[in-house]
């Protein structure tokens, strides 16, 4: 046990497979000593311990703690992205809006969308649903939010030199096709991601952790 954990056990770490080099188990066993009092733990993960995907301030934390605790510190920036044939890239783009803790998700057209890819980040998060993007405009013009399209498209507007809004809505389109005609109908603007080789696009969830990182380098402070 290390100074910087405290009654936290460390996991041990497990033999690689196929006669390959040890690999560390992820996350932390059982809480060693007394238990803490606080409403935040969960008393399931400080028996069995825990091993989800969350950073160190979390451990042994529950759902709802967790997301409460974000929800002090949301960045007023939301995710959409369209959903009409079960894009597998969903997952990827709602765990991404996780890791630089997004206001909101917004899935536009299909409600059932392919979580394995979330890693079940989504639980932390404010998902909605949106019949189609008329009615994310909607949402978006009663919260005063522009909505910016984020497709390589003729007249399109490069992203390297824009300045993204504080307050937006950054709408992506299925992977293939990209923005529908009404996705791009409901953008005041449609900003693109400069390529260099031969490819014709990148991928959804590619375009998405750019385009979110482009907001976290314009607007919020780097975390120790």
């Amino acid at each position: 046990m290390t100074d910087g954990e405290d009654h936290r056990a460390v996991a041990a770490a497990a033999p690689g497979q196929g006669g390959g080099p040890a690999a560390a188990e992820i996350g932390v066993g059982p809480w060693l000593g007394p238990w803490p009092e606080d409403e935040c733990y969960d008393a399931e993960l400080l028996r069995a311990g825990d091993r989800r995907n969350v950073v160190d301030r979390y451990r042994y934390w529950t759902v709802e703690a967790i997301r409460a605790d974000l929800d002090t510190r949301r960045h007023p920036f939301h995710v959409a992205v369209e959903n009409w044939a079960h894009d597998l890239n969903i997952g990827s783009v709602v765990r991404t809006a996780n890791a630089f803790n997004a206001a909101g998700v917004h899935i536009v057209g299909r409600r059932r969308w392919n979580r394995r890819g979330a890693m079940v980040t989504d639980a932390y998060l404010h998902v909605r649903h949106h019949p189609d993007a008329a009615a994310l405009a909607g949402w978006a013009r009663a919260e005063s939010l522009p909505i910016l399209g984020i497709d390589n498209l003729p007249g399109s507007v490069p992203l390297e030199t824009s300045v993204l809004p504080l307050r937006c809505v950054l709408l992506f389109g299925q992977e293939g096709p990209g923005l529908s005609e009404d996705a791009r109908r409901a953008c005041g603007v449609v900003l693109s991601i400069a390529q260099y080789g031969s490819t014709r696009s990148i991928n959804a969830g590619a375009a998405a952790a750019i385009a979110m990182h482009a907001w976290v380098r314009a607007h919020a402070a780097p975390t120790a």
